[in-house]
């Protein structure tokens, strides 16, 4: 029985920062265990140009720890009046990685999202022409569809066809949560790839809703019937280059998931490596995790994979109850539990 694991330094292929105090408080978690993240745009109001992006970057980056070596990497919020010749400018110049789909009112605030992915054609064009990567989030939201339903009916509608139309462009397929999201993402091409959560890999929905409503277990997209956690768990260990670390990590304040209308989001960053270590080593594949966290990610954004490496050791840690997080308590994911696995305090 393993009783550490080394792997290259790994990277979070998407998370949410937030910003002030919050920002602050959160972004050590994520800069001790990732050398890189892809940080989403969906602040209020959003980061929808360069300029924003960049001025984003440097807020985050004033909250890396010095003894930390981080390197957030931004993303644009697409509208439906994107500006394409920007997100190209912003993609050469390097501060852009990627920009985001978001369908208008899919989750937390993406009110200003894309409300019809033809209105976006010529930017999404651009990008596949110089080979921007485009981050999806994939649910319809229209009212007649379940929520249960909507990745999948957001293939069909949405993906397909756009993947279809533009093969040369480069898309994640961020947070699955389907069988049929893992489907489409082994029968596409080699420019489509695919992030998993921690959260995913390891509730299904009874851990939101049996014995009472559980908000701090809600996110979106919400977790689904154990058939697909289980779809989930069998690509995300399967060594296949198309799936990728991205924790999703979202952070809202206790008050704000405990409420009338609860927020949607698990903060998953203060042990999202153990608890992703923890679905490897239950599957029989830590021998495919170094792929997973440090290898595939880097290798569909064409980007340098990281160097030096981190130690996770076989230790019992206990998660703490709430955590407090620039003046607000928030709960984070493993509230309460005790992880197998540690990640020594870097630096």
């Amino acid at each position: 029985m393993a009783e550490s694991l080394t792997l290259r330094r790994p990277d979070d292929w998407h998370l949410h920062f937030r910003d002030g105090a919050i920002m602050r408080a959160v972004v050590p978690y994520t800069a001790r265990q990732f050398a890189r993240a892809i940080v989403m745009p969906n602040l209020s109001p959003p980061v929808t140009t360069s300029v924003l992006a960049d001025a984003y970057h440097e807020r985050i980056l004033a909250a890396v720890p010095e003894v930390m070596e981080f390197t957030p990497l931004m993303t644009a919020y697409l509208t439906d009046e994107t500006d394409a010749d920007d997100m190209a400018a912003g993609f050469s110049d390097g501060v852009l990685t990627a920009a985001k789909l978001y369908p208008a009112g899919a989750t937390t605030n993406s009110a200003q999202g894309v409300t019809d992915v033809a209105n976006i054609m010529p930017v999404l064009e651009r990008m596949a022409a110089i080979g921007m990567p485009l981050c999806v989030h994939g649910e319809v939201t229209s009212d007649d569809i379940d929520i249960f339903d909507r990745e999948a009916v957001f293939i069909e509608r949405v993906l397909a066809p756009l993947v279809e139309k533009l093969p040369e462009l480069k898309v994640i397929f961020e947070h699955i949560t389907t069988r049929q999201a893992v489907e489409f993402v082994e029968s596409a091409g080699d420019r489509v790839g695919a992030t998993i959560t921690p959260q995913h890999l390891q509730i299904n929905r009874n851990a939101i809703l049996v014995g009472g409503i559980r908000p701090h277990m809600f996110c979106l997209p919400v977790a689904k019937r154990e058939e697909h956690r289980l779809a989930l768990r069998k690509a995300a260990t399967s060594g296949s280059a198309k799936y990728f670390l991205g924790t999703d990590s979202a952070p809202h304040p206790r008050h704000a998931k405990e409420s009338s209308c609860g927020c949607a989001g698990i903060f998953n960053a203060p042990h999202a490596l153990e608890s992703y270590v923890s679905v490897f080593e239950e599957e029989g594949a830590l021998d495919k995790f170094e792929a997973f966290a440090s290898e595939n990610g880097p290798r569909f954004y064409g980007l340098p994979l990281n160097e030096g490496t981190i130690t996770l050791e076989k230790v019992d840690v206990e998660v703490a109850d709430e955590i407090d997080c620039g003046g607000e308590t928030i709960v984070p994911f493993h509230a309460g539990e005790t992880m197998r696995w540690r990640l020594p305090d870097a630096g």
